[in-house]
């Protein structure tokens, strides 16, 4: 990420703004990072590993659990870091319309995560709430859409969580 002009230490706007383009700084490297993410987060699946097969019948153990590497805390401790953000943002009165997985969607009064995370009187983000950033913990922007597309996914029977840009 740093190689593609996205460090730790930028202010949150040059954030946003560096991820906007940091897919089209260096093709090669953009590359390289999209490799890197989908072999962690297909890594990250596979220590999750559910029962799958023809052969699997409820109530079996599955071949996955005997694996040394078999680690569901993993995800489960990102997801308990995340049900903690988001209840920080709920006693100051924001919450998600949508949840999945590591995405939450939020209504907004404008297109950008500044226009929503809430901050403390100084202007520093709020502690314990989401933060921009590409440090371990911090998130990222994954778009923005109109209300009345999440009413529409609401619907259609859809989760907005699930939905892309």
């Amino acid at each position: 990420m740093e190689q593609l002009g996205v460090t730790s230490h930028l202010p949150e706007a040059d954030f946003l703004t560096a991820m906007e383009h940091h897919k089209h700084a260096d093709p090669a490297q953009a590359a390289v990072l999209s490799a890197i993410k989908a072999t962690v987060k297909g890594g990250i699946g596979k220590l999750r590993e559910r029962p799958q097969g023809a052969g699997y019948r409820p109530g079996q153990r599955w071949p996955a659990l005997e694996r040394p590497t078999w680690r569901p805390d993993i995800r489960a401790a990102a997801r308990i870091n995340m049900h903690r953000k988001m209840r920080k943002l709920a006693d100051v009165g924001l919450f998600p319309i949508a949840v999945l997985s590591d995405c939450a969607v939020y209504l907004s009064d404008g297109p950008s995560p500044l226009d929503f995370l809430p901050r403390t009187p100084d202007d520093k983000p709020l502690p314990g709430g989401f933060r921009l950033g590409v440090s371990p913990g911090m998130v990222k922007h994954e778009g923005t859409q109109p209300l009345m597309w999440a009413v529409q996914m609401l619907d259609e029977g859809h989760n907005p969580a699930a939905g892309g840009e």
